[in-house]
């Protein structure tokens, strides 16, 4: 009975100290006094329209290929008596220059033969010239009367006689020309400043008339071919018949070289004329100039082969605003900021959407501002902070490129 009641105490006890500690704390509260919420501007970036002139780049790849190869073929017989230093894969040769040498005693022996031969066929002819002259004093001499047909004083004056020393003399003559030609032909020369690509032959080997020797190709001018899509050709500015006007296209080849873009200038030559029919493209060909800088030692050489990108200047369109693309919405949707200081939603008309920019023909006005941010939908009609604004002709320029601000 005492411990039933001991245990009733304590809880009481314990009860009253929780009621005065809450009586306590409630009676020294701290006072509840409500403040406004502080609104925190959004902060972005903007750029400020401006329109101008503008040329569309077309974009496109390809690979470099030579403007001219050839495979030299032997047109003589005989054994490869000399080459050049320079007839080494990867050499490179001037036009004229001496690529390699055929065995020549076969046709100097020739040529000399030939020579003779000439010789004895004027010799013939001026005998048979001088009997001609003879037998027509003779023929003069003669009465009238026994003067026969003309086919009789043919015969008599040796007509037949002489034109076959003429015929002789002109055989002899080509076969002359043909030696001289022959070994001429025994000195292979290179037809243009080439590279050598590949060797078919070597020192000492035979070769016979049709004998493949070296394959090489030209090092003063290289092409590359570039696919253009049928939907982009209306950027560009295409030849007529007569083909590109000297520097009227602009072409910048790069690539990248150890880990550096290299750039190279080139110049669109022309078209090849018809679609593909399986890819509906049309290919157009961009030449570059000493690829091998071969006339210009300061400059990276563009090797034959090398796959390059390319960025073709097309056609100028007036009055457009270039802006990145990372900033369209859905819908041709940008955030452009009104005279509140306030996101309002804008839609724009899109002339061309390229990887990088958006060139807008209608939907700003010159010197409005839109957001270079990207925001969602969330955000319309919130209050701005402008951090920086650049003029939508020199964001490139600025190195503002995929939603970056440097």
């Amino acid at each position: 009975m005492a411990k039933a009641l001991s245990q009733t105490i304590l809880s009481v006890a314990l009860l009253a100290g929780a009621t005065a500690t809450t009586v306590i704390l409630y009676l020294n509260r701290p006072p509840s006094d409500l403040a406004e919420p502080a609104y925190v501007p959004v902060t972005i970036d903007t750029a400020i329209v401006v329109k101008e002139n503008t040329r569309i780049p077309i974009e496109a790849q390809g690979t470099v290929s030579p403007l001219r190869a050839t495979s030299v073929i032997s047109e003589v017989r005989g054994r490869i008596v000399k080459v050049s230093p320079a007839f080494n894969v990867g050499g490179f040769v001037s036009r004229d220059d001496t690529l390699l040498a055929i065995d020549p005693r076969d046709y100097q022996t020739q040529l000399l033969r030939t020579q003779a031969s000439v010789e004895s066929a004027e010799s013939n002819l001026a005998q048979e010239q001088g009997r001609t002259e003879v037998a027509r004093r003779e023929w003069d001499k003669l009465p009238p009367g026994s003067q026969r047909s003309e086919a009789a004083k043919s015969l008599y004056l040796r007509k037949p006689q002489l034109e076959q020393a003429q015929a002789q003399l002109l055989a002899a003559q080509a076969d002359l020309k043909t030696a001289r030609d022959n070994l001429e032909r025994t000195t292979i020369r290179a037809p243009y400043d080439a590279l050598v690509r590949k060797k078919h032959a070597e020192l000492g080997q035979y070769v016979a008339p049709g004998t493949p020797l070296v394959d090489i190709f030209s090092v003063d001018y290289a092409e590359v071919r570039l696919a253009i899509p049928q939907s982009q050709l209306a950027y560009l500015d295409l030849p007529g018949l007569a083909g590109y006007q000297t520097g009227a296209s602009p072409v910048d080849l790069y690539t990248n070289v150890s880990g550096e873009i290299k750039h190279w200038p080139a110049q669109l030559h022309r078209t090849e004329g018809v679609f593909d029919e399986r890819s509906r493209v049309l290919f157009t060909v961009a030449r570059i100039e000493d690829p091998y800088a071969l006339r210009h030692p300061g400059r990276q050489a563009l090797r034959v082969g090398t796959f390059v990108n390319a960025i073709l200047q097309g056609r100028e369109h007036l009055n457009l605003v270039t802006l990145p693309r990372h900033i369209l919405r859905a819908g041709n949707l940008v955030w452009v900021i009104d005279d509140n200081m306030q996101l309002r939603s804008r839609t724009l008309t899109v002339l061309r959407a390229g990887s990088d920019n958006i060139y807008v023909t209608a939907g700003l006005e010159e010197g409005e501002r839109v957001s270079l941010t990207a925001l969602d939908t969330s955000f319309s009609g919130a209050r701005v902070e402008i951090m920086s604004q650049t003029p939508s002709n020199q964001l490139q320029r600025a190195g503002i490129r995929n939603g970056d601000v440097q």
